[in-house]
């Protein structure tokens, strides 16, 4: 036994693909869990078990892959997959990428029109969705020409496309959607090799985090179609013999329970989720949990302290991006952690080895401790291994990004004395509400297709629980029109086309909006207005109806 825990972290180096890494540690683990559901969420799912052990997750991916594997499924096809937070979203897509097929996580979320643009975008053959939600995506798949079915269902032969050339590792194993400032997502492409630097990453690191061979249960609450939940924790928890714990959404009330239920021994976090659970009333068994540490961003500096002083369990502050994905991948996980000042942790201390520049708006290094946009590559001959392959159809913004042999990520850090980096700002023009990146022209977008809107500037406002909201600031075209009543048509217009997190949680009308000489709008000049958005007479708050929004769909 003395050789498991060397051979579980080893068997990484010889993985070619995540289902080939999932049979390398089936053989190691056999009997150890990979995914672990808390009772409450097997009884949510309707599901007849709440575990799953490395043999058995590689004999259903297997079960599955002959069937994908009979109806014609192969290297070049694309399968999207909305299956929710279940355990089947990992079972599909282990199966597809044993056939070199990539897949293309959903946002359950997401609206017709939504959907419709990532099945053609994406040429995806195939949507496989849970039984529940067919009903549902039936009309938008019938229109976009794209079959669905769900689990149980008879899988449709697809058309013969081109098989991929070259190494396994870096043939194309997800297509992952992400907001762009060029209003409509931009379809990632993620190779085996990007998945597996996840693993790298994880294994690599020291510290607060030190996984330890087939012992650790981390718990993720966020979505399987983000690559936090799909790449980081679960391929951090498959290189290590260790196992995810899936739950459904984020429970407040029952996170310390479910940890608790399950042997968590670590969990991701959303700066939203400490605010959340220090709200709650102070209870005994607030530290009754087996939680070393927990690994995210965007905590409120107010927060940070306050947390791990109650709860007994530090809060490792981190930068990621889906494009960058484990290969560039920032964490404080050791002192100096400058706990409140949303510190990073030192790149010199968290394999695998990256570089990295802080550049100024001319694009030479910045001052010493001065901020400035943060450019990253990976260490070594490969300045992109692990990195994504590009936008999907995009070259012109794959080029801008990757511009002078470094991903240029568009947010802008500081490094202080001791080495280590402090997140600052955003450079693009995204909105960060809950995780989740919201492109403010999207929104934009969406607001000026009703009649009545002149023009529309979508800023943030911060907000104390998910970090920033979406604030509208609309001109009229007749302002002698109801307002109360404008604002709710208005509002109602953008939620048909758009995912409930990314309508306006505010609308204020305003009589003009800043422009330049050239007509360019100075967003920078509506800082005091997002800064209290209802502080302003003909604001508007639809923060309760987006809720409302989220429950509908």
């Amino acid at each position: 036994m003395t050789d498991i825990p060397r051979a579980g972290f080893t068997a990484l180096t010889r993985a070619q693909s995540p289902a080939d890494l999932l049979s390398l540690q089936a053989a190691i683990w056999p009997d150890q869990p990979l995914l672990i559901l808390p009772t409450a969420v097997q009884t949510h799912w309707g599901l007849d078990k709440a575990v799953w052990t490395y043999a058995e997750v590689d004999a259903e991916a297997r079960r599955l892959r002959g069937r994908y594997d009979a109806a014609g499924y192969g290297p070049g096809h694309r399968v999207a997959l909305l299956l929710e937070n279940r355990p089947a979203h990992f079972l599909h897509w282990l199966a597809l990428n044993g056939l070199g097929v990539s897949v293309v996580p959903v946002n359950p979320d997401y609206s017709s029109q939504e959907l419709t643009y990532l099945l053609t975008h994406s040429d995806s053959t195939l949507l496989v969705t849970a039984p529940e939600r067919l009903a549902a995506v039936q009309p938008t798949c019938q229109a976009a020409d794209v079959p669905v079915v769900t689990e149980i269902d008879p899988l449709p032969c697809p058309a013969p496309v081109t098989a991929p050339s070259g190494p396994v590792d870096t043939q194309e194993c997800a297509l992952a959607y992400t907001s762009g400032t060029t209003g409509t997502p931009k379809g990632c492409r993620l190779s085996n090799r990007y998945f597996l630097a996840w693993g790298e990453w994880y294994t690599a690191q020291a510290g607060f985090v030190g996984l330890r061979p087939g012992q650790e249960r981390l718990i993720n609450p966020l979505p399987t179609f983000h690559v936090n939940a799909m790449g980081n924790s679960f391929m951090g928890m498959l290189a290590a013999g260790g196992a995810q714990v899936m739950v459904d959404r984020f429970h407040p009330k029952s996170w310390i329970a479910m940890a608790r239920e399950t042997g968590a021994t670590c969990f991701h976090y959303l700066g939203v989720m400490p605010a959340i659970l220090l709200a709650l009333p102070e209870s005994p068994s607030d530290r009754d949990h087996a939680m070393r540490f927990g690994l995210g961003g965007g905590v409120h500096p107010d927060h940070h302290h306050a947390f791990e002083a109650r709860y007994g369990v530090p809060l490792l502050e981190g930068w990621a991006m889906t494009e960058t994905g484990g290969a560039i991948l920032l964490s404080a996980v050791d002192e100096p952690r400058h706990i409140g000042e949303r510190c990073l942790g030192r790149p010199d201390r968290a394999g695998p080895a990256m570089d990295f520049r802080i550049v100024d708006d001319q694009g030479q290094d910045a001052a010493p401790g001065a901020p400035g946009e943060f450019l990253v590559r990976a260490a070594g001959p490969d300045p992109y291994r692990g990195l994504f392959l590009g936008y999907l159809k995009d070259e012109a913004a794959t080029a801008a990004a990757l511009q002078g042999g470094w991903f240029h990520t568009g947010d802008i850090l500081r490094q202080s004395d001791d080495g280590s980096l402090h997140f600052v700002e955003r450079k693009k023009n995204i909105i960060r509400r809950s995780g989740e990146n919201i492109a403010a022209i999207e929104v934009e977008g969406a607001l000026s297709a009703h009649p009545a809107v002149a023009q529309v500037a979508v800023l943030p406002a911060p907000d104390p629980i998910r970090e920033e909201e979406v604030l509208a600031l609309v001109v009229l075209r007749d302002p002698a029109q109801d307002e109360a009543e404008l604002a709710q048509a208005i509002i109602a217009t953008a939620s048909q086309t758009l995912a409930y997190y990314k309508v306006p949680g505010y609308l204020l009308f305003t009589d003009t909006l800043p422009t330049t000489a050239t007509g360019k709008l100075r967003k920078a000049d509506l800082a005091g207005l997002a800064a209290d958005p209802l502080a302003h007479p003909r604001a508007h708050d639809f923060r309760a109806l987006k809720q409302s929004l989220r429950k509908a769909r």
